[in-house]
Order: C-alpha cells, then sequence, then structure tokens
C-alpha cells in the first residue's frame, strides 16, 4: 500500500523516459513518436509497430529485448510478460515495488501508447466467419492497458490517436513530464474504451446464441449499456434540464441543414422513422408528426398526392411539426411544405435542386434517411425510477398479404378488396399512434387520429372531432384499434361515424357482444390477434 504522504497531488508531474507503442492503426503514430523522441524518450515496440517505425528512421526497442522471450504461437504472445506488465504496474513511491524491478532486471514503463485489434468493425461485417471474429478479439492490448490505467498516478495510457497531440503538447509544456490531471483523464477513457470492448464481444456471443441458448435465458442476466456521446444538446425536454446525445445514428440519419437537433427533435425523429419503416415498399408515402404522434399519413400515386392527404386529416397540427418521406422528395412536393413552417423534414434523398429551395429557411432542419430503422433487431430500452426496463421492439409489420393471411375475419361479412387495402393502411398507422388509439381511414389516407386518451370511446370521438374540424367525411371508412374493444360502445361509436369495417386485436371477453354489434351495423371487422400499445 502507498502511504497517503506519497500518493501524487493534482499538480503532480511524472517524467515520461520509457513508452510501449502497439497499435493496430498506425495512421499519425511516427509524427507522434517523433515528439516522445524529442524529449529523449526510450520506444519499446514489437511486431507491425517497430516496422514502421524503424521504415521511418526512428530507433527502437523490440519487446523481446526487454522480455527475453521472442513473440510465440504466431504473434499471439508478445507483451503479455512480467517484465512489461511489472514495469506497468510498479508503483515508483513504493520501495518494495523498485527493488523487484531491479531483482529482476524490469525497466519502468512510463507510457502505454496502443489501438486495440479492430474487433468491432470486423465482427461488423456481413460474411465474417465465427473465426475471423475471434482472431480480432485482442488480449496483450486490454492488458496493458487496464495495467497503465489502474497505475495512472505514476504511469500514461494513449488508447486513441486523438490522444496523440494532447499528450505530446503537455510533454513539450511541462519538460517531458505528464501532469496528474491528464493522466487521470486518459485513464478513465482507457477504461471506456475496454468496458466498449468488452460490450462488443459480449454482444457479438449474444448474437450468435443458439435458439437452445436464447430459451434458457432470453435476457442477460446484468444489463450493460456502452454508447459514445455524440454530442451534448442544448437543454432536454425543457431548458431546465441537462441532455446529450450517446450511440451511432450517423448510421440511420444525417442532418444536412439547420440548427443542432434538439433533444425533442431526436425523439420525434426515431417517431417518424419508425413509422414511415410500416411504408418501406408501399408506393409514394407521406406521414406529418407532432410531439411523436402522427397528425396524417397517406399513401398515393404521387408523393405530392400523399403529401396533400396527410395535411387535409389535421390542418392545424402540422405547423411546426415533422414530415418524413418513403420516396426522395421531389420539388413539387418540397414546394407544398414549404408553404408553412415544418421544423423537420426527413426523406431517403432529394431531387436536384429541392435543398437549395428548402435551405432558404435557415430554422429548418433536413435529414437525409439513411438506413431503415430496423426496429426488429434492437432492444427497446426505457428507464423508469429506481430501474431500467428492457423489451424487445414491437417489429415492423410484414407486407401487406402475409398480415392479411394472419388476420380473422369474425364478421359475417368479410372486408372488400378495398377496405382491405384501407385496414391494412390503417393498422400500420395505429401502431404508432400513442394509446388508447384510434384511427379512420379511406383510400389510404388518415381521416381521424384519436390519440392518447383514457378510454377507446373518447379517442374515436376525437378522432371523429378532428377530422369534422378539417371538413371530412367518414362515410365508407375503415377504423383501426390498437387494443381490444372492451365494450360494443366503442365498436358502434365507429359505425355511427361512417365506418364500414374494422381492424383490431380482439381478446376481449366482451368479443361476442362486440361482433354482434359489427353484425347489426354492417361493419366487416377482422381480429389481427395481436395488439400495439404504445406508452
Amino acid at each position: 500500500m502507498i502511504d497517503a504522504k506519497d500518493l501524487p497531488t493534482p499538480d503532480d508531474l511524472r517524467p515520461i523516459r520509457r513508452a510501449l507503442l502497439s497499435v493496430f492503426d498506425k495512421t499519425d503514430l511516427v509524427p507522434f513518436a517523433e515528439r516522445l523522441l524529442a524529449h529523449g524518450v526510450e520506444l519499446i515496440s514489437s511486431g507491425g509497430t517497430a516496422r514502421t517505425l524503424r521504415e521511418a528512421g526512428l530507433p527502437v526497442t523490440d519487446v523481446q529485448d526487454v522480455t527475453g522471450v521472442p513473440e510465440i504461437l504466431g504473434g499471439r504472445v508478445k507483451t503479455l510478460h512480467p517484465a512489461i506488465h511489472g514495469g506497468l504496474l510498479a508503483r515508483r513511491t513504493d520501495p518494495d515495488d523498485l527493488g523487484d524491478l531491479d531483482e529482476h532486471g524490469f525497466p519502468a514503463i512510463d507510457l502505454v501508447v496502443t489501438s486495440l485489434y479492430p474487433f468491432e468493425e470486423v465482427a461488423g461485417r456481413e460474411e465474417v466467419t465465427e473465426a475471423e471474429a475471434l482472431e480480432n478479439i485482442d488480449i496483450g492490448g486490454p492488458a496493458m492497458v487496464r495495467a497503465a490505467a489502474k497505475n495512472f498516478y505514476f504511469v500514461g495510457v494513449v488508447t486513441a490517436r486523438a490522444q496523440y497531440d494532447a499528450v505530446a503538447d503537455a510533454l513539450d509544456a511541462h519538460d517531458g513530464q505528464l501532469p496528474m490531471n491528464l493522466r487521470r483523464r486518459l485513464a478513465h477513457r482507457a477504461f471506456e474504451r475496454t468496458a466498449a470492448y468488452d460490450r462488443a464481444i459480449t454482444d457479438y456471443f449474444a448474437g450468435q446464441a443458439t435458439e437452445a441458448d436464447e430459451a434458457d435465458d432470453d435476457f442477460p442476466s446484468s444489463l450493460n449499456i456502452h454508447a459514445p456521446q455524440v454530442q451534448t444538446l442544448r437543454y432536454g425536454e425543457n431548458p431546465h434540464q441537462r441532455a446529450a446525445l450517446y450511440g451511432t445514428p450517423e448510421t440511420y440519419f444525417r442532418k444536412l441543414h439547420g440548427k443542432a437537433l434538439s433533444y425533442n427533435n431526436l425523439i420525434d425523429l426515431s417517431a417518424a422513422l419508425a413509422l414511415i419503416d410500416e411504408f418501406r415498399e408501399a408506393p409514394p408515402t407521406c406521414a406529418i408528426l407532432k410531439h411523436t404522434n402522427p397528425c396524417g399519413v397517406a399513401t398515393a400515386e404521387t408523393l405530392e398526392l400523399a403529401y396533400q392527404n396527410a395535411f387535409a386529416t389535421d390542418r392545424q397540427s402540422p405547423f411546426g411539426g415533422i414530415v418524413v418521406v418513403n420516396r426522395s422528395l421531389d420539388r413539387a412536393t418540397a414546394e407544398a411544405i414549404d408553404a408553412i413552417f415544418t421544423e423537420l423534414i426527413i426523406a431517403p434523398a432529394y431531387d436536384d435542386g429541392v435543398l437549395e429551395l428548402l435551405m432558404q429557411k435557415k430554422n429548418r432542419r433536413l435529414i437525409e434517411h439513411r438506413a431503415p430503422a430496423r426496429q426488429d433487431e434492437a432492444a427497446d430500452v426505457r428507464t423508469i425510477i429506481g430501474g431500467v426496463l428492457v423489451q424487445d421492439r414491437d417489429p415492423v409489420l410484414p407486407p401487406a398479404a402475409e398480415l392479411r393471411s394472419a388476420c380473422s375475419v369474425v364478421t359475417q361479412r368479410g372486408p372488400t378488396e378495398a377496405e382491405w387495402h384501407d385496414l391494412d393502411f390503417a393498422w400500420r398507422v395505429c401502431k404508432h399512434v400513442k394509446s388508447n388509439a384510434i384511427v379512420y381511414a379511406r383510400d389510404r389516407a388518415t381521416l381521424g387520429i384519436g390519440a392518447g386518451q383514457m378510454s377507446r370511446v373518447d379517442a374515436s370521438e376525437l378522432a371523429v372531432a378532428k377530422g369534422a374540424k378539417s371538413e371530412l367525411d367518414f362515410t365508407g371508412s375503415v377504423v383501426a384499434s390498437d387494443a381490444f374493444f372492451p365494450f360494443a360502445d366503442g365498436l358502434v361509436a365507429a359505425a355511427d361515424s361512417g365506418a364500414r369495417a374494422a381492424i383490431q386485436p380482439g381478446g376481449s371477453i366482451r368479443d361476442d357482444e362486440v361482433i354482434e354489434a359489427a353484425d347489426a351495423h354492417d361493419v366487416a371487422m377482422v381480429f389481427t390477434g395481436q395488439r400495439h400499445f404504445r406508452h
């Protein structure tokens, strides 16, 4: 143990006399090594790193000259040796530690510079074999990183190319010494890196689990989440709340224009991408959202008509909302959107000249939708007081023909072909409306949306009332409900509003009463057998 009097102070400086460099990514390595040499630092290295330094004409001591043992197992074992880890872990103020180094002739190592094998990149390739993935699990690198980081009172550790200049600048400023505050920050980043690395390996093995493995334990016994910080946000849902964005959002979307995305923008954007994912293979489709709920959605022969039909559902709410489309945004549609203030516009691409048109409004954010949201492949994680909830994401609905075959017609009259198309459309939209949710649609366009109500009848009445504000006729429409109608009154209210077909999960103890009411009003009704609550 180190006595309290021997602990480094915040302004403690430690000379860097010897550095071990072992990096997979050799970008910018030579200039950094030259700056180390300028302060008389002895460079120790092995394998490809040593070769790169020598080819640049820099003096290097081989690791095997320090350990007295050559690389073995085809390079799998190079730095796993007491000479290396003793040199890293020795406490410079502990006489016994220093005596052990002297007795065995081990040099103290003051700085480790390493980048780990690219496991994340290799394991993420579509055609990677298990053998290739395993071969890219670094062993010696993380061991050295952890040893140096543990002993940061005396040793520096560099785990990213982006840290080269900060370390070299500190050596320049302090005559070849590293200050305590920098060593502590580097140790923090080092443990972040090894944690992320281990998380990636764990996730890989979880992805390789067999069905039998998954049956034994559907979810891990403990939850570890690691995601890099992408940016600090101005604030959270409200100005008095701090916020930051973590993860890899650039995989799915990219901001092309406008101010930085806010916390609320990002939540709305995520909801928009999840909704439009339901219409990947559909004809031109447009959705307008506000506070994560769709105000209107439509599929049509052209994108411009889809936007006009979606807007017709609710002519008030779209102001300051989000518009998302499933096709390259053409000029005619862009001009229609441009007629009112829209906070975010999301499209997989933009036709020539469209970006220039839309960029004229500086406060508008323009987003490129780069990849499907892949809701069916990621876990849904939410915080609660005192814990975290994890569930499978509600997956994208199957193609229309498959969805139709999975439904059960429970009424005397089955839906017409046109009604089937509208039922499929309404069900996809309803899945993305806050519960209780009711959606009326006709000709693959929403007529009224009732979201987040305490009762299903309230949701239905709200949907009809909002449609009435837009002077829409519900005659011949279909209605979708995210969960079963608990009483017949909800179905009757829909029929009285003009609905001729309904789609719902079924499963109520009063299903027979609801079916009887549907038959009495000549409403064709289908059960999906699957609800879509959204809390």
